[in-house]
């Protein structure tokens, strides 16, 4: 159980669970939407509950994992999570289910704080971008499992059914979970813990503030899609819940699956010619899928449309593994936790915590298409806070393994 394909196994498992639970939501907007008669605005800001939850929780896990085993982080994040998952099946109005989904971010937080770092720590330096890689390919085939699966039993057996549905594996997940050993050793008895001034200081780390920046802008874009791009597919091209659920699951499973394999794979390939290889390949994919990105909304064509939806995400999805590689390369370990709590902080708090709404405030004004074809340009800006991080990724690094070993 604990040896480093084990353990990245699971860990993908309960990954995968995580994106299921997050996204299945919004296969279901529409059926919520005629099911409360709520505004657009509303159901984005559902999205939103959770993101600001699960963000400012994030930080508060992560100081105190640093100070002990992150194994019950992991465990009682997933659990917590599922439960809550099914909680949001049987609320009676919006506001209940708007807290559902903000407990959903308390559990997900547990998790999301810890395990990059943990999944890292138990593959050596040349190999991390690969695992990370895998690692986060759960992300677009969890979250198209939950477009496909929340469409499906959405559409046949009502929105609700479908939150039961998806809460249920986690719960298994989560005693398996309780299997796993921590690779870290605990701090001493009576040692300090990291303190402000070492959290502070990863923000002088100029690729470290690279990689976080890059990241939020292409969550802003890609947490804005998740959400709303069920609902243009629907609404455009008149494809039923269902319908828009498999549809867009399907191209992001598979953009997803070529997007982060192959990043990672070129990442690490590029890394034995230069330093700057994980920012490169990134920033290069965000710059190439801007254009598509906003070709695929504007295209008066459904195929080509789905095309390049498809040729967009497969560029974005390049960065899954060589950006977390990035973090785990030029952070101390002391404060590794911490690293990856606090992007998720920012990353969440200026990105698809607040993209969702903004994106249903200005499709209630100008329109679907318009708004999502705005939200595109975040991946250029993506791109170009890669290509800035490029410049520092190896003396940071080096640093790092001076001080650090």
């Amino acid at each position: 159980m604990n040896g480093p394909r084990s353990v990245l196994a699971l860990l993908f498992c309960i990954n995968l669970v995580n994106y299921v639970d997050r996204q299945v939501l919004f296969a279901l907007l529409p059926l919520i939407k005629a099911d409360m008669g709520v505004s657009d605005a509303k159901l984005g800001a559902l999205a939103s509950a959770f993101m600001l939850v699960y963000m400012c929780a994030a930080p508060a896990v992560a100081w105190r994992a640093d100070r002990g085993s992150r194994v019950p982080w992991i465990a009682g994040g997933i659990g917590l999570w599922s439960l809550a998952t099914g909680l949001g099946g049987l609320a009676r109005g919006y506001t209940q289910l708007f807290l559902a989904r903000a407990l959903v971010g308390v559990g997900e937080s547990g998790y999301g704080a810890v395990s990059p770092s943990f999944v890292a720590e138990h593959f050596p330096k040349e190999k991390r971008g690969g695992a990370l890689a895998l690692f986060s390919m759960a992300i677009p085939v969890g979250s198209a499992l939950g477009y496909v699966m929340g469409g499906w039993i959405g559409g046949h057996f009502g929105w609700r059914a479908a939150f039961f549905a998806a809460g249920v594996p986690g719960l298994v997940l989560a005693l398996l979970a309780t299997r796993l050993k921590d690779p870290r050793p605990p701090l001493p008895s009576g040692a300090p813990g990291p303190g402000l001034r070492d959290y502070l200081g990863l923000y002088r780390t100029k690729s470290y503030l690279a990689s976080t920046l890059a990241m939020t802008a292409m969550t802003f874009a890609l947490g804005g899609l998740a959400v709303w791009m069920p609902s243009f597919l629907n609404r455009t091209w008149g494809l039923s819940v269902s319908e828009a659920g498999t549809v867009f699951g399907g191209l992001t499973v598979g953009a997803g699956l070529i997007g982060s394999l192959l990043g990672g794979w070129l990442g690490d390939r590029l890394l034995k010619v230069t330093g700057k290889a994980y920012f490169l390949v990134s920033g290069i994919g965000f710059l190439l899928a801007l254009p598509a990105g906003v070709a695929a909304v504007r295209s008066t064509s459904y195929p080509a449309s789905l095309g390049f939806l498809f040729l967009a995400e497969m560029l974005a999805f390049l960065n899954m593994g060589p950006l977390n590689g990035v973090i785990v390369w030029v952070t101390a370990p002391a404060v590794r936790n911490m690293a990856f709590a606090a992007n998720i902080f920012v990353i969440h708090a200026f990105g698809d915590a607040a993209s969702p709404a903004l994106i249903g405030l200005a499709s209630d004004r100008w329109g679907l298409a318009p708004a999502l074809s705005a939200t595109m340009l975040f991946l250029g800006l993506a791109g170009a806070f890669c290509l800035w991080g490029a410049g520092h990724v190896e003396r940071d690094s080096a640093e790092v393994d001076r001080v650090h070993g």
